[in-house]
């Protein structure tokens, strides 16, 4: 008996092309990580168990939710698809939830970090490269 006969991978439809499944993965790693950074923060300002106990359980489905896309999709790619929308998330969670306030010198360093990431996430991937000079 193995660890993934009793807690099995998630399965997509075989219907499903990968991007989907790719895009579906980065938004529920997002939400499921988005989720468990609030409750965190909960927890550390008030001292909730019920926060820490959510939390924790967030970030164990998060985990089977990573592990499961990483049989569809690329690990960069889900990987940073999923980083992008999360700090959009926190950004937007810090600013309505939590009240920060950012000068706009920031607002212009996020947006550029964004664009730059949205790059390395959709931008056609380079094929093998060949062989290097000297490399006989």
């Amino acid at each position: 008996m193995s660890v993934t006969d009793v807690f099995p991978l998630i399965k997509a439809p075989a219907a499903w092309p990968v991007p989907v499944v790719a895009t579906i993965a980065m938004i529920c790693l997002a939400g499921l990580d988005l989720a468990g950074a609030v409750l965190a923060k909960e927890w550390a300002e008030n001292g909730s168990a019920r926060a820490l106990v959510l939390g924790a359980g967030a970030f164990l489905v998060l985990f089977w939710v990573y592990a499961s896309s990483l049989k569809y999709a690329e690990l960069a790619l889900v990987t940073m698809g999923w980083v992008v929308m999360l700090q959009v998330g926190l950004v937007l969670v810090d600013r309505w939830r939590y009240g920060v306030e950012l000068p706009v010198g920031k607002w212009v360093a996020i947006g550029v970090v964004l664009l730059a990431q949205a790059y390395l996430v959709l931008a056609p991937s380079a094929s093998q490269a060949g062989p290097t000079a000297g490399g006989g």
